[in-house]
């Protein structure tokens, strides 16, 4: 069991790596992740904090049969606090941040810290985040990108200008330089601020090649209607973020792109172009809105998401 192997780790004394992993109603995704977590081959001592982020499912029974750390923020107030509740709550110097949907292979621990202490210069570190759609998928076609935040920056460790939160770990040194994760930012680019600034202030974040992770929808969250629904709310929560950060393009250029998604659709038979369009289209409505109607859990019933995949 986890919660055993764990406890003879920790008597050795302050953990090599905390794995801090936000979390709210996604019970199910969250298991998969915590029984790929329990079986690393990994030779230090690591803990594993589970933050609640308010869920109503079963999610704290979940973690309890998975004898892991858990924390629960009531009511919830988001991923950000959720990630600097784990960070402040976690002891390891290196903070591992994963994604309640992704699955962990056995060596994921292991190339993450062996890579934390090839790469002393840098303050934070990424991995691959490979899509992983278990079930009834819609058909794709190649010409587009994952329905699903994926990253893949190569086969070598490089010095990455950005990393997503799925996959992500950050040296408690930065953190405490930097300051916390901006709690007011949701849905969309909740890490990327943190991390520009990071950059700005001198800091440096390496991808490390060897500490991939598969990013999962499954069963229905995996279906065509399923991934349209999210892409929508994403691409509103991403125009949201331009246009906090005044880097919005033009309605025309918004139009044109959605056009292009139709025409992808049309030309190539791609069901997956939908998700393209509904993506376009939730930047579009979002700017005939001038700014307001976005909500801050633009995941829907998708729970906590990183970044403009999801």
């Amino acid at each position: 069991m986890l919660a055993s192997k764990l406890a003879d780790e920790m008597e050795a004394g302050v953990p090599a790596v905390s794995v801090v992993i936000p979390t709210r109603n996604r019970a199910e995704y969250l298991a998969v992740a915590l029984a790929s977590l329990g079986s690393q081959v990994f030779d230090r001592p690591y803990e594993v904090l589970v933050v609640d982020d308010g869920s109503s499912d079963v999610t704290s029974s979940v973690v309890r049969d998975a004898g892991v750390r858990y924390a629960r923020v009531d009511p919830a107030r988001g991923l950000n606090a959720a990630r600097n509740t784990g960070v402040r709550m976690s002891a390891a110097p290196l903070i591992a941040l994963l994604d309640d949907d992704v699955f962990v292979p056995t060596g994921w621990l292991r190339a993450l810290a062996d890579g934390a202490d090839r790469h002393p210069e840098a303050d934070a570190f990424g991995g691959p985040i490979r899509a992983r759609l278990e079930g009834r998928a819609p058909r794709a076609c190649g010409r587009e990108d994952p329905p699903i935040t994926t990253l893949d920056l190569g086969a070598s460790d490089v010095e990455a200008e950005m990393v997503w939160g799925a996959n992500m770990a950050i040296r408690r040194g930065a953190f405490e330089r930097m300051g916390p994760f901006d709690e007011a930012v949701a849905g969309h680019g909740d890490e990327e601020d943190w991390l520009q600034a990071l950059r700005a202030g001198g800091g440096r974040i390496v991808y490390l090649a060897g500490a991939g992770v598969d990013h999962r929808r499954a069963g229905e969250d995996a279906r065509l209607r399923a991934l349209a629904r999210a892409a929508y709310h994403r691409g509103r929560a991403a125009r949201v973020t331009d246009e906090r950060r005044g880097t919005a393009p033009g309605l025309l250029l918004e139009v044109r792109v959605l056009a292009g998604c139709g025409w992808h659709i049309v030309r190539y038979r791609c069901p997956q172009g939908a998700i393209m369009g509904a993506h376009s289209a939730g930047r579009l409505v979002q700017a005939l809105s001038g700014g307001h109607g976005a909500g801050a859990d633009v995941g829907g019933r998708q729970g906590l998401t990183s970044n403009s995949g999801g």
